[in-house]
């Protein structure tokens, strides 16, 4: 009975070793585009925090936060910070088998059209159709906090 007991607690220690994994911070910095952007490097955005891998980041930032839109956009949705709501083109109801991978954020669309002209784009047109900061607004909400 031991060795049942001492293999369901190493079982145990695994699974919440790879939640606590899970749940980690990850983010790539707003202005480097580094994967190494600190928790505790931020500037306040939207509602949101926008997150940075240095000081330097965060100042350069703080110069000019419109220069960073796409990216901070991008991050604000990467972090679940803000959620989808809309199409961030036309603004309409969602189709959820309408979907494109941008960035590696699964956004929905509200039909082929739309759908269409973000899957036919480069990787970086696809950011800026999704997450400028026209589509965004239209697009895009601040997360409702869990209580």
């Amino acid at each position: 009975m031991t060795r049942w007991s001492a293999c369901f607690a190493a079982l145990l220690i695994a699974t919440f070793a790879i939640a606590a994994e899970a749940e980690k911070f990850a983010a790539k910095c707003v202005v480097a585009g580094k994967p190494d952007a600190k928790e505790d490097k931020f500037a306040e955005y939207k509602g949101g925090k926008a997150y940075f891998c240095c000081d330097n980041c965060k100042a350069k930032f703080a110069e000019g936060p419109e220069k960073f839109a796409i990216p901070a956009n991008l991050q604000l949705v990467s972090t679940k910070q803000f959620t989808q709501t809309k199409c961030p083109l036309s603004g309409g109801k969602l189709d959820a088998t309408k979907t494109v991978e941008v960035a590696g954020v699964k956004v929905a669309f509200c039909c082929e059209n739309c759908q269409g002209k973000v899957a036919a784009a480069s990787d970086d047109e696809k950011k800026e159709l999704v997450f400028k900061d026209a589509a965004f607004d239209k697009g895009f909400e601040l997360a409702k906090k869990s209580k």
